[in-house]
């Protein structure tokens, strides 16, 4: 047997920690600490320019304010301004810098502001106890103290983490798939990109123990660096070794450090797997601050460490010399942020103004969702819609009315229905993509399993519970069992699932807008049976959708021509066509529809009569459908509901706090055009009539029905204009509109364009109530 020599590894980690202690005490940055939760006082202790960027967070985590500290790389590189060799070092050494960061900053954090009070952790008042003691036998006896000092893990009352770097200096950072990670990557700070497929619960991981000496009352801490430690049975103190009483210890849960851990498992994209294979996973460990940064179902880029886990217990004799690995995070990046945690920026802020302020914003968010996919205007609208959704109501005693909208698309085939799924399912910051045939109840709601590691029955959330404010987009929707498809029956209304299952009794959270998408009876729509008929779906089911669109794939000259075209140019050139604006990217959709939710519109006296009045309508016209094959689908309070749904979007939409009466007639005209493909050209030409011009007309008929009992014939211009610019139309096809129908003889201008009168009226029809025009001539 024979030994090899030691190796002398030529590394000066003092110069090292110098170094570093010199880069913390002086790097100032531009961007200082937040100031939107801090008042003047607060500002002028933790946002000091005349302090580094890091003595001001070390400032912060001293007086209990912050108990991160994120140690940017590209801060070390921006410092020296070149590439630094202690950067290189800490990427091949990870673990090991961690401890000399903290070492460091051990030695220059600076005192706290902010006294000891009964509030405080119950480490804090033992550590300031303590040091008062060392400090009084010190003066006293002059007795050593140094054997009596906390261990460095105790008194660390922060969290150390490094984010990689990403400058000038260096190429871009490569986010490694699982299996591209090697053997030569452990201990090296690498990044892995995956979906998160399991979160375990947060649970304390012992750091330090204290224990208590029944004989002289010492307390003894042991630090726990490792998966399993032998707790300690004798006293080491002094007291205990002058005296030989050899003193048992007793754990002392209160004086112990624990840190919250989480057990986190990603998998491969499925563009990162090659053919033929299966996803692997990587389990993760979140410790500290950074629990609790990912969901299931979250695309991510984590930052790590890349460790060795030796197995224990029984594991440990089947698996021999084998270890398993993991990787110990630092930084967790979201690739898609929810709504709520989306930063604000000056630059974005910036856009979104600029996009509200050249107008139609409707027309361009909608357009701008799939531009690739031609046409489908109406249906891209109402997608739009259910992406920024109603507002959730909760009643006094309990009762919650959802305001998430559900939308189904009913369509030939080849009308690019699953385009748009798998499209709205990548721009929703939480978007789950699942198939009628291949998901069954228990995958849409939840399964119980046996837990892996604690051997215990949990539930394992399925793709609505996944979904959970988001968007759940189900195709092939008509492919499903009956048994399967009644389980999002209380989801898509209640927004929740109960599960009585395996001794577990309780309910979960699926908050989610439902996507549909489904084929007709026998695959096609067949015109010789009426539409319910076509669409085979249980009315229970039908009446929990906001809107139902039927799509029919129907041959027409023109719009085969340009649908052709538009397809050929796609596939020549891989975008979209040529458009009158540039198409939003989806970050900026995402970024619009986060600020336009903040919103929370109420809906005035006068707007909902007139909901009720079209509501009344509707029902009616239901009734005389009913003896014809043109009923589409029971008109029910759920309607009425989804009315003020859509209303409530739009007023979103435009960032109001009150429901416009505009709202209301483009949620109407959602759900006629919802429709449109199905009636015959020659019988409703007025309702298939697209042009500019008539849409127009009947915005402004409308109005002047407004009222329900009588027909009001004069208009100011103003009032005509805001009604039809909300409604997403310009000032031109305006003033086209009313040359057009003044030519017919409809209507005329009078008082220099200021107001408009209907020609023919009744004479006892009065004005709307505005400046009196009695001695005021019409122009003729």
């Amino acid at each position: 047997m024979t030994s090899l020599r030691s190796i002398t590894v030529n590394v000066d980690y003092n110069d090292i920690k110098e170094r570093i202690t010199y880069f913390l005490q002086n790097y100032k940055s531009n961007e200082q600490l937040d100031e939107y939760d801090m008042d003047m006082d607060d500002q002028a202790i933790y946002n000091d320019p005349s302090k580094g960027k890091y003595m001001n967070i070390l400032q912060k985590v001293a007086d209990r304010k912050q108990s991160t500290i994120l140690i940017e790389l590209d801060d070390i590189d921006t410092f020296e301004n070149t590439r630094s060799d202690i950067v290189d070092i800490i990427l091949e050494n990870t673990h090991r810098y961690l401890e000399i960061f903290s070492s460091c900053i051990d030695a220059i954090i600076p005192e706290a502001t902010i006294d000891i009070n009964y509030k405080d952790d119950v480490l804090d008042v033992i550590l300031n106890q303590r040091r008062l003691r060392n400090e009084a036998r010190l003066q006293e006896a002059g007795t050593d103290a140094e054997n009596d000092m906390f261990p460095p893990q105790l008194t660390r009352r922060y969290s150390l983490y490094f984010k990689p770097p990403k400058n000038k200096f260096r190429p871009s950072p490569i986010s490694l798939a699982v299996r591209d990670v090697r053997g030569a990557h452990l201990g090296k700070l690498i990044t892995v990109r995956g979906i998160v497929t399991r979160v375990s619960d947060v649970k304390p991981a012992l750091a330090v123990n204290a224990y208590t000496c029944d004989k002289c009352g010492s307390e003894v801490f042991q630090e726990v660096k490792s998966r399993q430690f032998t707790p300690i049975t004798q006293c080491p103190s002094e007291t205990c070794r002058k005296n030989e009483t050899k003193g048992q210890l007793f754990m002392a849960t209160r004086a112990s450090k624990f840190l919250p851990f989480q057990d986190v498992k990603i998998q491969e994209m499925a563009d990162q797997v090659p053919i033929g294979h299966i996803p692997r996973t990587l389990t993760i460990h979140l410790t500290g601050e950074v629990v609790r940064a990912v969901s299931p179902g979250d695309v991510v880029d984590i930052a790590g460490i890349f460790l060795p886990m030796p197995y224990t217990g029984f594991k440990a004799l089947r698996a021999g010399l084998l270890t398993d690995t993991y990787l110990e995070a630092q930084h967790v990046y979201q690739h898609k942020k929810q709504y709520d945690a989306m930063e604000r920026n000056a630059e974005m802020t910036f856009k979104i103004e600029e996009l509200r302020r050249k107008g139609n914003v409707y027309d361009k968010l909608a357009k701008s969702i799939a531009p690739e996919i031609y046409g489908h205007d109406d249906v891209k609208k109402a997608l739009l819609l259910l992406l920024i959704g109603g507002v959730t109501k909760e009643t006094g005693d309990g009762m919650k009315i959802r305001g998430d909208i559900n939308v189904c698309l009913m369509g030939d085939p080849g009308v690019a229905k699953s385009q748009l799924l798998k499209y709205i399912s990548k721009v929703a910051p939480r978007g789950v993509y699942t198939t009628g045939r291949g998901s069954s109840g228990v995958g849409l709601t939840a399964a119980v399993m046996r837990d892996p590691v604690t051997d215990e029955m949990v539930l394992e959330g399925g793709a609505l519970v996944l979904a959970d404010n988001g968007i759940c987009c189900i195709d092939e929707f008509d492919k499903m069992d009956d048994t399967d498809r009644t389980a999002i029956h209380e989801v898509m209304e209640q927004q929740t699932i109960s599960i009585s299952k395996a001794g577990i009794n309780t309910t979960l959270n699926a908050r989610t807008s439902i996507l549909a998408a489904a084929n007709p009876l026998y695959g096609r729509y067949n015109p010789r049976i009426s539409p319910v008929e076509n669409i085979n779906l249980p009315a229970a089911l039908l009446s929990r959708f906001d809107i139902l669109f039927l799509i029919l794939d129907t041959p027409e000259r023109d719009l085969d021509e340009r649908l052709a075209s538009h397809v050929a140019y796609v596939h020549m050139h891989s975008k979209h066509p040529e458009m009158d604006f540039e198409p939003l990217d989806p970050n900026m959709i995402r970024e619009y529809i986060s600020r336009a939710r903040e919103k929370r519109p109420v809906v005035p006296k006068e707007v909902s009569d007139y909901i009720v009045g079209a509501y009344v309508q509707m029902r009616q016209q239901q009734k005389r459908d009913e003896g014809s094959k043109r009923q589409f689908s029971h008109t029910s309070p759920r309607t009425l509901l989804a009315v003020l749904r859509m209303a409530q979007a739009l007023a979103r939409l435009r960032f109001d706090d009150k429901v416009i009466f505009g709202d209301v007639d483009e949620a109407l005209r959602l759900l006629e055009a919802s429709k449109a493909s199905l009636y015959d050209k020659s019988v409703d030409a007025e309702q298939l009539d697209s042009t500019s011009a008539s849409k127009i007309y009947k915005i402004i008929r409308d109005l002047a029905n407004s009222d329900g009992e009588r027909f009001i014939s004069r208009w100011p211009m103003q009032t005509i204009r805001d009604r039809v610019l909300g409604k997403g139309f310009t000032d031109d096809q305006l003033q086209e509109c009313i040359a057009e129908y003044s030519a017919l003889g409809v209507w005329q201008i009078y008082r220099n364009g200021t107001r408009l009168a209907f020609i023919n009226a009744d004479a006892s029809d009065e004005e709307i109530i505005g400046e009196p025009d009695s001695d005021v001539e019409m122009d003729e």
